[in-house]
């Protein structure tokens, strides 16, 4: 702008100093042609003016162009200040957003762990307990007094003479078996109901797991969906085995990478323990060309052991044993000359490292695995586990606790409601995982005997509450609090836990006959109860 003035002002000095009316010559005259003078000095003047406009002119683009910029830079200052705003809210809004994700997450996976904890909480729960009339404690002891209790020395009986029996039977199958070429086995183990003492409903059926082991040099090597690698959803809960050498890359040997000659000897390893080849993995009861172990060749394996060992002893008996399911390997009936006969499963499984975990090939009776994804996936069963659970926590609880009586009121109840409408997604391995929860949630005293008609109505609510949700846990996996006095391994305590009901989430007919055959069991309660019950005036 000063720059534009200066020249403004010497352009008007320039015509001053120039006009020849202001500074004449001493011996001028007028000139004659005086309009052609005025003519020249208005072309000047108009000129000048012209000069004048421009320079305005330029003068204004220059202070417009200047206020522009100013103003774009006032704007660029505020826009920079208010996306640091902007930037600071968002930044504040991704970790409000977080931390109540995170929360959301750990409440819903923790929320079974403190289930029950108050009487209010239980209360909010059971919204189809109203209008139900619930049996008193007066009718509920003297149901479970004649309809239950009596059982329970005819459980311990038949335990006896199935375990017996079993001993035998395995120890003649180790006698046909080829030690060098057939699997190992080791001695059986009782898990479920009938040694947990909560089966009520008869037939009874006792249930025996036998570990089994490759012979040397081989041995198994599991793989669990929790042990880091990537397993779909529908996976969870099982695992693989595979077959390998157990002494492949322990020593470092080359024995069986370098030809030696006839006259070398490997000291490490003699003859007899010559590994087979892998087109004859199938031996070693693998599926056809990979080194995982089949379920169906385990099957076919162990109906076939099991016949040859009944055969040796079957002199020794008089009875006859044959297999009560076609797709269970392990599914034998005693069948006695007078008619009546005894049912009892005995189960091939593997042992998962140094644990009393297991995998299993199949759940006898039940829906559990009933669709693996392929005959290499092996389920994982802590039915050893759960009954040390039992019994530990057995100890800490007052004489003649409700927590058993509760379980076998629930399996009677559920399992006469299914005779009525049909068979639904709930099982007593379900009902069996309610009362863990609520064992681990309530104190000790909450089961003291004359509290029954109270724990039985948590685990009706409780159990409402999870098939609302869709969500049941499972007991150990995922369960930090799990005693440490169990040694139960830390890997699947740091799992996610695993819901029992997913397939309820898949199948909404199963899910809805499922609630159907809950909700006509609660208003069926009191009829069953005092069906089964002698009249109390």
């Amino acid at each position: 702008m000063p720059v534009g003035i200066f020249r403004v002002c010497l352009v008007v000095i320039t015509a001053i100093v120039n006009h020849p009316l202001l500074f004449p010559k001493e011996n001028g005259t007028v000139p004659e042609n005086t309009e052609e003078i005025i003519r020249k000095m208005k072309e000047r003047e108009e000129s000048l003016r012209v000069e004048q406009l421009r320079l305005e002119q330029e003068i204004a683009d220059q202070e417009a162009t200047q206020k522009t910029l100013e103003k774009a830079a006032e704007i660029v200052e505020e826009s920079k200040e208010e996306k640091v705003r902007w930037d600071m809210w968002t930044a504040l809004s991704m970790v409000i957003f977080l931390l109540i994700e995170l929360w959301r997450q750990d409440f819903q996976e923790g929320i079974w762990q403190d289930t029950g904890g108050e009487e209010d909480d239980m209360a909010v729960l059971g919204k189809a307990f109203k209008g139900v009339a619930f049996p008193d404690k007066a009718v509920l002891a003297s149901f479970y007094e004649k309809r239950i209790l009596g059982t329970t020395g005819d459980m311990a009986r038949m335990r006896e003479m199935v375990e017996g029996f079993a001993d035998d039977l395995l120890e003649a199958l180790r006698s046909v078996c080829n030690r060098d070429a057939d699997m190992e086995v080791e001695d059986c183990m009782g898990v479920g109901s009938m040694y947990e003492n909560w089966r009520v409903r008869k037939p009874f059926v006792c249930d025996l797991i036998v570990p089994f082991a490759p012979p040397e040099p081989y041995c198994f090597r599991s793989q669990t969906w929790c042990s880091g690698d990537c397993f779909p959803p529908d996976e969870q809960g099982y695992g693989t085995i595979k077959v390998c050498r157990a002494d492949k890359d322990v020593t470092g040997c080359i024995c069986d990478k370098t030809k030696l000659g006839e006259d070398m000897l490997c000291l490490l390893h003699s003859q007899v323990n010559t590994t087979r080849p892998s087109s004859e993995m199938e031996d070693l009861l693998c599926f056809k060309n990979t080194q995982y172990l089949d379920a169906d060749q385990v099957m076919k394996w162990f109906q076939i052991a099991v016949t040859k060992a009944w055969n040796r002893i079957s002199h020794k008996y008089e009875f006859d044993l044959s297999f009560s399911l076609l797709d269970s390997p392990g599914a034998l009936k005693i069948k006695f000359r007078s008619g009546k006969s005894i049912a009892f499963n005995l189960t091939p499984v593997v042992q998962y490292e140094n644990s009393d975990v297991y995998f299993i090939s199949h759940f006898p009776r039940s829906g559990l695995a009933a669709d693996l994804p392929s005959s290499t996936h092996w389920f994982l069963t802590f039915a050893v586990y759960e009954r040390r659970f039992i019994q530990l926590v057995s100890k800490t609880l007052p004489a003649n606790a409700c927590h058993v009586s509760c379980l076998q009121i629930l399996s009677f109840l559920h399992g006469k409601q299914c005779s009525l409408t049909g068979p639904s997604g709930l099982t007593n391995y379900h009902l069996k995982t309610v009362m863990l929860h609520l064992l681990q949630a309530r104190s000790s005293q909450d089961w003291a005997p004359e509290k029954l008609e109270a724990r039985l109505q948590d685990m009706l609510k409780f159990l409402e509450k999870c098939l609302h949700e869709k969500k049941l846990y499972h007991f150990f996996i995922g369960n930090g609090k799990v005693p440490a006095e169990l040694g139960f391994p830390i890997i699947f305590q740091r799992a996610e836990p695993l819901n029992l009901f997913r397939p309820f989430v898949l199948r909404r007919d199963v899910y809805r006959k499922t609630v159907d055959t809950f909700h006509e069991m609660l208003r069926n309660t009191s009829a069953l109860i005092n069906e089964y019950t002698v009249h109390i005036p």
